[in-house]
């Protein structure tokens, strides 16, 4: 990923990667909000959240021209079921884990998978490569520690298919040919899973109407148009550089929360945060220097 393109314009998946780093965030903290204050059930949370998404997609490309003039449904079962098993695993593993705990298995779970895909693929990291991952890695878990108690078995069984499933699902849209449409297809495709929980949530869901209004910005903003420029991004990324920088999330977050949610910054967050964003500057730069 080279940060500058011709004639010293920044690179457009560094734009891209940003933009996708901030709606990973988002949900983030459209989840805490909704499932941490009780607003609603995971069920309905899930299926409000894959739904909106599928529906905000499908009535987008319909105003583009040509965009749905096609024989089949795009994207894949794989990238839907990987999407469906990371968003109700997500969900339901936050109501029985504390945020920092559920970052450090989710973040892990999805640096596990990745990394190891990228090194049965005979992708090796360099030293340098290895020492700013390491550094990014360790500043992540120092910023995450204080909030990390004894984790509930079952919800970090569920967070650990909720990382996997995100590796997959990101691993999946590499080489993306239409990030938009393949998205939406996505979507739709991981709308059918939904069928259960939207009985559920009829029968014996609890959903305000905060917590749906939630659900349904996580699901068009932050889900729906986030992931389309994630995949949009990938196409400039190697999957050793497409894992690292997903480790700048939590700073992100935790960076949202004291914006928005009023929580206090600390030494620790900007130390952690340096440290963290250093590291994966780091290793990109280090990377892109042993290719050229």
């Amino acid at each position: 990923m080279r940060l500058t393109g011709r004639e010293g314009e920044m690179n457009p998946v560094v734009g891209l990667t940003v933009a996708a780093m901030i709606a990973f965030a988002a949900n983030s903290l459209l989840a805490r909000l909704a499932l941490g204050a009780g607003s609603i059930d995971a069920a309905s949370y899930t299926a409000l959240r894959i739904v909106s998404g599928a529906l905000f997609l499908f009535f987008f490309l319909c105003r583009q021209p040509g965009q749905v003039k096609m024989p089949a449904i795009p994207g894949n079962w794989i990238a839907a079921g990987a999407l469906f098993a990371y968003a109700i695993a997500f969900s339901l593993a936050y109501l029985m884990l504390g945020a920092a705990t559920g970052a450090l298995i989710l973040f892990s779970s999805v640096q596990a998978t990745m990394v190891g895909f990228s090194l049965i693929r005979g992708e090796r990291m360099s030293l340098f490569e290895l020492a700013g991952f390491t550094v990014a890695f360790l500043a992540f878990v120092y910023l995450i520690l204080p909030g990390i108690g004894t984790p509930d078995p079952l919800g970090s069984l569920l967070m650990v298919i909720s990382g996997i499933s995100w590796g997959i699902y990101t691993l999946r849209g590499r080489g993306s040919a239409n990030p938009l449409k393949e998205t939406a297809g996505n979507f739709l495709r991981a709308s059918a899973f939904c069928v259960p929980l939207a009985i559920y949530a009829l029968v014996a869901g609890n959903a305000t109407l905060r917590g749906a209004g939630l659900a349904i910005v996580s699901g068009v903003v932050a889900s729906g148009l986030g992931y389309s420029l994630w995949y949009r991004a990938l196409g400039g990324l190697s999957t050793f550089q497409a894992a690292l920088v997903q480790l700048s999330v939590p700073v992100i977050a935790a960076l949202g929360a004291i914006l928005f949610l009023n929580e206090g910054i600390t030494l620790r967050f900007v130390i952690a945060s340096l440290f963290v964003l250093g590291g994966i500057a780091f290793a990109i730069v280090a990377k892109r220097k042993r290719r050229g």
